[in-house]
């Protein structure tokens, strides 16, 4: 496709350094330091992220949070100023001596396009640094080819031009989504060219069409990292996510860091063996979109999209209903593994499945773990960032590289780092 589509052109922008790439940096040098310009880089994000969680705040109330001295926050919050950054919400009245200065986020200080690629479907969020979606588009595409993606990418990035959403000399990236084994992975009606996926570049294909650098992840690892920095992560620190979309994924939050285990393949609960259905059928053959899509089919009832599953139709209510107490069965061995071999007192689970089809989910779940006489607790609730989290997730990659707080920042590997 030509890069001038839609006004659309750039350089070939070379695939970044992988959060994976980060973590064997980490865990390759038995011994990494760190330097003061890594350090105050990591201060003034710790500041930035205190400032976020609080919606309002001063700088008494963030040096007393960060552990800082106040000359050192007040060095901070100029620089996050003069940067707009942050901006300055009004002064605390009614205390005696010189008002306190409130200091919030500037939304307008970032953005960044957060892009998932789903086996169903193509959704691209404009998010801004407050973590509002400026913009959304969806498109409803059945195994959408690399030239599909790049169309919609093109006409969604037009529009937002056209609508002057977005300052792009503070677009600090682009962050993509999407299934791990995407071309390889059977689902019903997956079309045999599919598998051009396998061995493509997805950074190279949207850093050949956009000027901004290109960060790509998982799905379900972007839906638990957007959870924990502007969803339920804000006030649940170890978490467990799960992903109903298209196919089945799980991603595990500890203490705020998103754990992706020695093959950068944690979370991987879809291929898990179901042990409530015949031999050799795994989790995501029963819980995941597809699979309910299938059963419609079967019964004579196919639908075309999410929406549909809420209809008043009651053949698909039955296949519906039936398909809810089927996947709260399958999950519930899974959850109870979870809490057993992590315990990470919350599970969450989100994506395209319908809220109140998520929460019967949820209700039954919690049920089953109730009854299982587990050593410690867990409480199953559908995630804060439910419909579009794999987009948002997406979307957060570029703050979390430019912006916000990561062990990473502090690792220098050998005498150069």
């Amino acid at each position: 496709m030509p890069n001038d589509q839609a006004g659309l052109h750039g350089p070939t922008i070379a695939a970044p350094k992988s959060a994976n790439d980060d973590r064997s940096a980490r865990l390759g040098v038995s011994l990494s330091g760190t330097n003061l310009a890594r350090a105050g880089d990591y201060n003034q994000r710790i500041v930035l992220q205190a400032i976020r969680v609080a919606g309002e705040t001063t700088r008494s109330a963030l040096a007393a949070i960060t552990g800082l001295t106040a000359p050192t926050i007040a060095n901070i919050t100029r620089r996050l100023l003069e940067e707009g950054l942050i901006v300055e919400a009004g002064r605390n009245q009614g205390a005696r001596g010189q008002p306190a200065v409130r200091l919030t986020i500037n939304p307008d200080g970032g953005f960044t396009i957060g892009i998932n690629i789903d086996r169903d479907h193509i959704t691209i969020v404009l998010l801004d640094l407050a973590g509002r979606i400026r913009s959304r588009t969806v498109r409803e595409l059945p195994f959408a080819m690399p030239d599909q993606v790049l169309t919609a990418l093109h006409e969604a990035i037009a529009e937002m031009r056209a609508a002057s959403l977005f300052d792009e000399d503070r677009l600090l990236g682009v962050g993509v989504a999407l299934p791990d084994d995407l071309g390889r992975v059977s689902l019903p009606h997956r079309p045999a060219g599919y598998d051009i996926w396998n061995d493509l570049d997805v950074a190279q294909l949207v850093g050949n069409v956009l000027p901004w650098p290109v960060h790509v992840d998982n799905d379900a690892a972007a839906a638990a990292i957007g959870e924990a920095q502007f969803g339920s992560g804000l006030s649940l620190p170890s978490f467990f996510y799960v992903l109903i979309s298209a196919g089945l994924g799980g991603g595990l939050v500890i203490d705020g860091s998103y754990f992706r285990g020695a093959g950068a393949r944690s979370g991987e609960i879809g291929f898990l063996p179901d042990r409530t259905a015949e031999a050799g059928r795994t989790v995501q053959q029963t819980v995941s979109l597809s699979a309910l899509f299938a059963r419609l089919e079967a019964a004579g009832c196919p639908v075309s999209g999410v929406d549909a599953l809420l209809g008043d139709d009651p053949a698909i209510a039955a296949v519906v209903a039936q398909w809810i107490d089927d996947a709260a069965r399958a999950l519930l061995g899974p959850m109870i593994g979870v809490a057993c071999l992590v315990d990470p007192g919350a599970v969450l689970i989100g994506g395209r499945l319908p809220a109140p089809l998520v929460d019967a989910v949820v209700e039954r779940l919690n049920f089953g773990l109730a009854t299982a006489h587990l050593p410690a607790g867990l409480t199953v609730s559908r995630a804060a960032l439910s419909d579009d989290a794999p987009a948002v997730g997406a979307a957060i990659l570029p703050f979390l590289h430019a912006l916000l707080p990561s062990d990473a920042i502090l690792m220098q590997a050998g005498r150069n780092g």
